[in-house]
């Protein structure tokens, strides 16, 4: 049995990693060019419960921390004033640690045989388990796995379903060398995240690696309203300097992000041969919980793989059944989490769920 997979993200690596521990072999098919495109996203928390049950399945946990960043388990919630409603540090006991995503998809990349990423393989059609590739070549596949993401091509294959607009957009921005060049700031921040929240809009930032601030700010709006990415700074008017100067200082042009997501529960019926994992099965709006989803949607069906040798759609089955309760569990948990943040009473519902947590 060979595995075929497209998407070369972190799902879709961690698969082709846990098969090769187990001796079944994969070929990964990505449409960029090189690992090394586009950047990559910024700071992940992986989980105890989730993210690292991958890491120690595909059998790379020292690999795995030897990329974590000291200190930056550390939440702050600030009000829009600048004053710190909510405080936690990093005492390296925490359950969530961080590290960029570049340099987890390189430990994975890293992990496996060479030639099993093949580059430059975008995907044009799927029917059935056939693929073709906007180069021409085609490949029939014995198992074919969607890890391709929100708009994912492998997904018509098992369902019509799409992703709607979920209401909610955030704009990026950086601050380079902040702690020399934006004190104030830096220290707003602290040293790990930071979240300022307020009714249908708010501020998050990460303090990563090389004293880079990356902030995200976030609104619920119509997608038209962000036409004009230059309104956004009138939005904060009044809001303390040290947080609006992640918006008016930022050392990069701002990124638009708008959130989409499928239908809550989204599943589909069993097609002999195929699935789907991480985005592209159970794409949700930004809640801490995609990219370790993604990790573990990949050990998961490798793992299931293994344990049915010979009997490809027990696996399947097995996994799929597991993995829809862990997304639609998750898609509630993160509704809960929007309303605390954009909801008629932020901020104290979000330090309501943080006290309890």
């Amino acid at each position: 049995m060979q595995v075929t997979i497209i998407g070369a993200g972190l799902g879709g690596l961690t698969l082709a990693r846990v098969l090769h521990v187990h001796g079944i072999p994969s070929a990964v098919y990505e449409a960029e060019e090189s690992p090394t495109a586009r950047t990559q996203g910024g700071m992940l928390d992986i989980h105890d419960y989730n993210g690292q049950k991958a890491v120690e399945a595909a059998g790379l946990v020292d690999e795995f921390r030897a990329l974590v960043l000291e200190g930056r388990q550390a939440l702050r919630v600030l009000h829009p004033d600048g004053s710190v409603l909510f405080e936690k540090g990093d005492d390296g006991t925490g359950g969530r640690p961080e590290v960029q995503r570049a340099d987890l998809r390189r430990m994975l990349l890293d992990s496996l045989p060479e030639g099993t990423v093949r580059w430059g393989h975008k995907v044009v059609g799927v029917q059935g388990r056939t693929v073709t590739f906007a180069n021409g070549t085609t490949v029939e596949a014995e198992v074919l796995v969607g890890a391709d993401g929100a708009w994912s091509r492998v997904r018509s294959a098992l369902t019509d379903a799409k992703p709607e607009y979920t209401g909610v957009s955030f704009v990026e921005t950086y601050l380079h060398d902040a702690d020399t060049r934006h004190p104030e700031v830096a220290k707003a921040v602290g040293g790990g995240m930071m979240i300022v929240p307020s009714q249908g809009k708010g501020i998050f930032a990460h303090r990563e690696s090389g004293g880079t601030l990356h902030a995200y700010v976030e609104f619920t709006r119509p997608l038209e309203w962000f036409d004009d990415l230059g309104r956004i700074a009138a939005e904060f008017e009044g809001w303390a300097p040290e947080l609006t100067a992640l918006i008016t200082e930022s050392d990069t042009e701002p990124v638009f992000r708008p959130h989409h997501a499928l239908p809550s529960g989204h599943r589909w019926d069993r097609v002999p041969g195929v699935t789907l994992l991480g985005d592209a099965a159970h794409l949700q709006a930004p809640n801490g919980e995609g990219a370790n989803l993604a990790l573990l949607d990949g050990a998961d069906l490798a793992l299931a793989l293994a344990e049915h040798p010979g009997d490809v759609e027990a696996a399947l089955s097995s996994y799929e059944e597991t993995m829809f309760v862990r997304a639609a569990e998750t898609a509630a948990d993160s509704e809960e989490m929007v309303q605390s943040l954009f909801g008629d009473e932020p901020p104290q519902k979000l330090l309501d769920l943080l006290l309890d947590a």
